[in-house]
């Protein structure tokens, strides 16, 4: 395995001086652009639902309410947390920003990032408090990466400030504070606000107490991996702060100590060289919980707490779940496959973005490459970014939660969630493209698998720069590193750059597999992530809905029987609605097919959609009733559709003058007789 260096930075020069370029107009998002028309359907859809995600649906007006900082620029919005929860949020907002906001909107980020600021008494800046505590502590990591990618150091004096103020606040609390003999913070677990994360002990067998985290007196006093990866990164980050304003060296020295003594109680304490893991808690009495945690895995990795040893053994002996890595696994006594908990062996985007930001870091492409397509599959297949997802099927599933009797209650899962969004965002900013941001300039160790194609990402704002990015070839191995056609040293470019400019790189190395199968090599697999027959591609002749790319609402569900495959589709309900299905041809010869599409309608009459292929409307087509019961399926088919090119695109959707109020199971295509 390559190791991968993203800490040097070599200044780029051109005939002596700083690379120029025309001046920046005011771009355009960005956009990802793949040659590989699959790669394209399923990353770049996803890609571009990620930033409407962001910048569209979850960015909302300046509020005075959260203005208690002060810093807010009310010409500039905020991000909320998502499309149920109307709020920055602490950790929502930190990591927002830590994951695409400070790169794609800086002033956004700032904003977002201050909204979550408040000042004590004695008007000193700190985090807000609650009773999260790493909430608080996260929000310096952001902090310290928003300063890298924008250079802008009026922030970054008042993010020292707050961060200086925050540390000392959580230092002496006597409620998820410092435990001395262990020499560990206490308090719940970064992502487990909910006590479904917590296995029994600290729970119990009916969550008699809360159903939140810190009111157990077990988890306020216990402590917990990912906590204190977070605190052990906001040390080395406030360090990192008081150099660079030219802090006293004591107190940059007193920084960088705390974190060394942290990082060496999180080794001794955590480190379970039984299971090449870390445990997940450790409790005040001393007993140890040999559980895996997905952050706490993720932060050893991207932190630089594991040495690597311990991150070979980490990256061999983590569990992920069949749609990508679990919250906490595995099912606790209380849950079940059937019923996973809320915070258990469930599936959450953040922690899929961040194993893969950390998966990227390590070199591990193929895992990489299998966790960032999870999560394109979970967005394409559900109409957008979601919070929770079942971790065996893939559905759209918010859990399992209990508050003292037998019955345990379904949460839901919150449709447009930041989070889930920014963590695609960073799959392709940061692993796919490896941008690695330092206090000099941008530097890049990019991870294209074999199968993807050679990628583009355009109008990428860097500080005064527009960045038109290209990958060719697949690897991790940099064979040719250009920028605007010329050779530049160091895979890097300054942080003065400015204006228009094109990188080209060509990688090398690939890792040789066949990641999902189906007997074709990646790198001659048209579909190197989903199986199949026609150049490792689906077959037409069956297609599963919930494979499909559906938009406007339509979803996963399993809420009624005699579907096949793993769910069936709901959420043609409305106008907007719509489910496309890619056909895999072994030729591009213009051609016609009967589409047989299997469906349910319990209504009283026939409902009708509108059948298009490659985005042109061909006819209203019609769907009658099936049964009084949403559990009976028919079929119908539609003859005659004409098909061009290797990959046309057939959706039905529900368009102006349609009634819709149907379910989908799968659509299959046959040539026309």
């Amino acid at each position: 395995m390559r190791k991968r260096v993203r800490s040097t930075l070599v200044a780029v020069a051109v005939a002596g001086g700083v690379i120029a370029g025309p001046a920046v107009a005011s771009p355009a998002p960005p956009k990802l652009e793949f040659a590989n028309p699959a790669s394209q359907a399923l990353f770049g859809t996803a890609y571009q639902a990620a930033l409407d995600n962001l910048l569209r649906t979850n960015t909302i007006g300046y509020d005075a309410k959260y203005d208690k900082s002060g810093l807010l620029d009310p010409a500039t919005g905020i991000v909320r947390a998502g499309g149920g929860y109307g709020q920055p949020w602490t950790r929502d907002a930190s990591i927002n920003s830590w994951n695409a906001t400070s790169l794609l909107a800086p002033a956004l980020a700032e904003n977002t990032l201050w909204a979550v600021v408040d000042k004590d008494a004695g008007g000193a800046l700190r985090v807000q408090q609650d009773d999260q505590q790493w909430d608080q502590v996260v929000w310096a990591t952001a902090a310290w990466h928003h300063y890298l990618v924008t250079g802008d150091g009026g922030f970054l004096e008042n993010a020292y400030r707050t961060t200086a103020d925050t540390l000392a606040i959580r230092e002496h609390a006597t409620t998820a504070g410092f435990n001395a003999k262990y020499g560990l913070f206490t308090g719940a677990s970064f992502f487990n606000d909910g006590i479904a994360g917590y296995p029994a002990p600290p729970a119990d067998a009916t969550e008699s107490v809360s159903t939140g985290s810190m009111p157990w007196p077990g988890v306020a006093s216990g402590m917990y991996l990912s906590t204190n990866e977070v605190y052990y990164a906001a040390y080395v980050n406030a360090a990192n702060m008081a150099e660079k304003l030219g802090r006293p060296g004591a107190e940059v020295a007193g920084y960088r100590t705390r974190a060394a003594a942290l990082k060496t109680a999180i080794n001794q304490r955590f480190w379970n060289a039984n299971t090449g893991l870390y445990d997940y808690q450790l409790l005040a009495d001393g007993s140890r919980g040999a559980y895996q945690e997905g952050t706490g895995l993720a932060f050893a990795l991207l932190f630089g707490i594991a040495n690597p040893a311990q991150a070979r053994s980490i990256l061999a002996r983590a569990q992920e779940m069949p749609w990508g890595m679990p919250d906490t696994f595995p099912n606790w006594d209380r849950y079940s496959d059937a019923q996973p908990g809320r915070h258990n062996a469930i599936v959450w985007p953040l922690v899929q973005g961040l194993w893969a930001k950390a998966l990227a870091g390590q070199g591990n492409q193929s895992a990489f490459a299998a966790e960032t397509t999870r999560l394109a599959k979970l967005a394409d297949d559900n109409s957008g970014f979601w919070e929770i997802y079942n971790g065996h099927t893939g559905v759209v599933d918010g859990g399992y939660q209990r508050l003292g009797d037998t019955v345990k209650f379904h949460w839901g899962s919150e449709p447009d969630q930041t989070w889930s969004a920014t963590a695609f965002l960073d799959m392709i900013h940061t692993g796919l493209f490896g941008l690695t941001f330092t206090d000099r300039g941008l530097a890049f160790a990019p991870d294209l698998p074999a199968g993807w194609g050679d990628v583009t990402l355009r109008n990428l704002g860097y500080r005064a720069a527009n960045l038109t990015i290209t990958l060719r070839g697949a690897g991790t191995k940099i064979g040719s590193f250009t920028i605007d056609g010329r050779s530049a040293p160091g895979n890097a470019i300054p942080s003065t750059l400015s204006g228009s400019h094109t990188v080209a790189i060509t990688l090398t190395g690939a890792a040789a597999g066949d990641r999902d199968g189906d007997g074709v090599p990646d790198a001659a697999d048209r579909c190197a992530d989903t199986a199949g027959t026609v150049d490792g591609c689906p077959a037409p002749g069956h297609l599963e809905a919930e494979d499909a790319v559906n938009t406007g609402g339509v979803k996963t569900n399993v809420n009624h029987t005699g579907y096949s495959g793993r769910a069936f589709l709901d959420g043609l309900w409305s106008p907007g609605a719509a489910s496309s299905f890619t056909l895999h041809r072994t030729s591009d010869a213009p051609g016609s097919a009967a589409i047989t599409v299997r469906y349910a309608n319990a209504n009283s009459d026939t409902r009708t959609m509108t059948l298009s292929v490659d985005g042109r409307p061909l006819r209203q087509v019609s769907f009658p009733k099936v049964s009084d019961s949403w559990d009976a399926w028919g079929t119908t088919t539609f003859a005659d559709v004409p098909l061009a090119g290797r990959d046309p695109v057939v959706t039905l959707s529900y368009a102006a003058g349609d009634t819709g109020s149907i379910n989908l199971d799968w659509l299959a295509a046959s040539p026309a007789g």
